[in-house]
């Protein structure tokens, strides 16, 4: 708290602003908004700056308004990150589906350049694509913002998983679990989508392992046959899918490019 304090000081003085100048402007926002919460006094101020005394959020609110600073900066410094609110959800799944509110707050960082080279008819590990980055103020993004995952795109000429995963859909993908499982399976929605890369590209598809082998299974409804290639010498499972986003109704079978069928290889 007291760094927070130091640095709240820091540009207080930076602004060439006295502790009587901030108290003064504290007592016009409690005013306006009628409440004596927003007021600093100037003893709080000081104990604030030098002592490490946490202020509540009228305060900070007060100090972040008269600094021009965002709110979610000042509540950074005090170890609380907007950022990772939505991750931080996922501490408790709600039993009943609800709806979600617009996204707002404090900005977060996603692709605002790919490379020249991508290709959107081919399924791509999107984060290797991304040139640059750029702050949209959408934080329930956030959460897609862990290390251990990475990102993938799903060709729109790619129609391995169809209809279970659309064609142009973005996957979450968690490298740490790039081990196929084997077991029996009650239904295809819970047996695990691996997300693979070989040699001429990548895939989105069910796997399985058979010795020196492995065999890259697309859904029994895809018209894309399924691959027999040498593992790990062909083919490498970056992770498993753990997440989708995709636009519902936008692709029928009789309309979509259609896969080339693969042989298979020996």
């Amino acid at each position: 708290m007291l760094e927070a304090g130091h640095l709240l000081r820091a540009l207080r003085e930076q602004l060439h602003l006295t502790v009587r100048d901030v108290e003064a402007a504290s007592s016009k926002l409690a005013n306006r908004h009628r409440n004596p919460e927003f007021a600093i006094s100037i003893s709080r101020l000081s104990d604030i700056e030098t002592k490490g005394i946490l202020p509540s959020i009228y305060k900070i609110y007060t100090l972040a308004a008269i600094y021009r600073r965002s709110f979610a900066d000042l509540l950074a410094w005090y170890g609380i990150d907007l950022a990772n609110a939505s991750q931080d959800a996922g501490v408790l799944e709600l039993p009943h589906s609800h709806l979600l509110p617009a996204a707002e707050g404090g900005a977060i960082k996603v692709p605002v350049r790919l490379d020249p080279a991508f290709d959107p008819r081919k399924t791509t590990n999107i984060g290797r694509m991304i040139q640059s980055w750029g702050l949209v103020p959408l934080t329930h993004l956030a959460a897609m913002a862990d290390s251990d995952f990475t990102f993938g795109y799903i060709g729109t000429g790619d129609l391995t998983m169809y209809p279970l995963l659309l064609p142009g859909s973005f996957v979450q993908v968690d490298e740490a679990r790039n081990q196929v499982e084997e077991k029996l399976w009650r239904s295809e929605y819970e047996r695990p989508i691996y997300f693979v890369e070989g040699r001429d590209g990548f895939v989105c598809c069910w796997c399985s392992v058979k010795g020196e082998k492995i065999i890259l299974q697309p859904h029994p409804l895809s018209p894309v046959q399924p691959r027999i290639l040498r593992y790990p010498q062909e083919a490498e499972v970056v992770g498993q899918v753990v997440g989708v986003a995709m636009r519902l109704g936008d692709v029928t079978l009789d309309d979509a490019p259609r896969s080339p069928a693969r042989p298979k290889l020996n």
